[in-house]
């Protein structure tokens, strides 16, 4: 009898992976808040989430193009379609969208969402290798 990874972890798994992604989304925003003309982007985790859950629910495999010049998949995107540009608060003269406050706040509390993805699957790990010792 073998163990499915996918069944025993569940959805964790991929929500550790868009948490690492929009981190990254967060720290790129952060980073550019004084180039001027950058436009603010992030990645709605709801939704992404809710997308792969689909996908799981429906069989659908996501495909990823490693290389520009391969032909895209029917009915498959190439996954920039949850990165949204983020509305500013208030206009800026060199018309940089980046609020830095609320980039820094949003990284902290995906920072946090993290860490709670990443000890919730580390407890299925456990509990995997407990059950595999028979405890």
């Amino acid at each position: 009898m073998s163990i499915s990874f996918d069944k025993a972890l569940g959805i964790h798994e991929k929500a550790l992976g868009f948490r690492a992604q929009r981190a990254e989304v967060l720290a790129n925003n952060i980073a550019n808040a004084d180039t001027p003309n950058y436009k603010a982007r992030d990645l709605d985790f709801s939704k992404v989430l809710e997308a792969q859950t689909q996908k799981n629910a429906n069989g659908t495999i996501a495909l990823n193009m490693t290389n520009s010049r391969h032909i895209e998949a029917e009915g498959v995107g190439n996954g920039d379609e949850s990165l949204m540009y983020r509305t500013p608060m208030q206009p800026s003269i060199d018309q940089n969208t980046v609020d830095a406050q609320l980039e820094q706040s949003n990284y902290a509390e995906n920072a946090v969402g993290f860490q709670a993805s990443f000890t919730l699957l580390n407890s299925k790990f456990k509990g995997l290798v407990s059950a595999l010792r028979g405890e």
